[in-house]
């Protein structure tokens, strides 16, 4: 009597077909559908958005908003508020351009007034205010360097005074410059990124955290550099991996008086800080490694910190980190 094997009974031979059928009739239509990946960005918001290769520029630092090319888009014309920060009050850090100015647009448009605090760029920060008055709620300037403790407690006490109470802290300014060598940064930059980026995070949360009761909120910036690093902006990337470790950390410890902390991971944003660190051609390709194929705009990065800093939006969320990175 011959023995058969496995490959031979009726149920596996049916199997077999089955199988080749589907097989047939997967490759007959990616046939039919094939098609070259789609040229240029992906564009999937309400507008718009510019895409590389951009003008090449490069700007002295820190950067101003009102030189870029193309505009950075940050007004959210289709966003509609619906009071989720309804007479809170915000103290925003870097909140003359780039995402801490979209942020102010839209805190306000939620019902907030804002406390713009910012290094030096005052007609970027008199342009915020403008647009954050134009929605209705009322802005102050508060000039200095974030990496100084003085200027914290002087941002709250500010903050204090003008409108009487500090809901929401947005920790937000930043110092990057790349290297091309671990041997190219020197001391004075290691040290001037550390002290604005972590320092800088520490001082204004200290200051604040003793002024915000039961359902206020801080929000970090952190970066898609804190999460998978990158090998030209060495200590930028590491500022921003302690970011997201001081985020979880400052939100565990601050639990029991009811103030949530969470941080904001963005990808590549068109905002002056870039411009101020790499050399224009590079400027003029910014974004295009992203996997939607340029960078965000700081109006699609807003909303983000409207979700984390509003009591309606994420009363049970803390401690998170959330990344926006135009996609993995």
């Amino acid at each position: 009597m011959t023995q058969q094997t496995s490959g031979e009974t009726g149920p596996a031979k049916a199997a077999v077909r089955e199988q080749r059928d589907i097989q047939q009739r997967a490759e007959a239509a990616e046939d039919r559908s094939f098609a070259p990946e789609r040229e240029g960005a992906m564009q999937a918001g309400a507008r718009t958005y510019p895409e590389p290769p951009f003008p090449a520029q490069h700007q002295q630092k820190p950067g101003l908003e009102a030189r870029l090319d193309p505009a950075p888009m940050y007004d959210a014309p289709f966003y509609k508020g619906s009071d989720k920060l309804k007479d809170k009050v915000a103290l925003i850090t870097g909140a003359d351009s780039g995402i801490g100015r979209a942020v102010a647009v839209l805190f306000a448009r939620e019902g907030a007034d804002v406390a713009i605090a910012y290094l030096a760029e005052d007609r970027d920060a008199e342009e915020t205010r403008a647009a954050v008055e134009k929605e209705g709620r009322r802005a102050i300037l508060i000039r200095g360097d974030v990496a100084d403790p003085a200027l914290a407690r002087a941002a709250v006490e500010r903050t204090l005074e003008a409108f009487g109470r500090l809901d929401v802290l947005v920790n937000n300014a930043a110092f990057q410059e790349h290297v091309a060598r671990l041997e190219d940064l020197s001391e004075d930059q290691f040290e001037q990124t550390l002290k604005t980026n972590l320092y800088g995070y520490f001082h204004m949360a200290k200051a604040a955290a003793p002024h915000m009761k039961p359902g206020s909120a801080i929000v970090m910036t952190g970066s898609v550099t804190g999460i998978q690093g990158s090998k030209e902006l060495l200590d930028y990337s590491m500022t921003k991996g302690g970011i997201h470790a001081f985020t979880r950390s400052l939100a565990g410890h601050l639990i029991a008086r009811g103030i949530r902390v969470n941080a904001v991971a963005p990808g590549p944003v068109w905002t002056p800080l870039n411009p101020a660190d790499r050399a224009a051609p590079e400027v003029s390709q910014f974004g295009a490694k992203a996997k939607m194929k340029r960078p965000a705009q700081p109006e699609e990065i807003a909303p983000a910190y409207v979700f984390l800093a509003s009591p309606h939006c994420s009363s049970y969320i803390t401690g998170e980190i959330l990344p926006i990175i135009g996609g993995y």
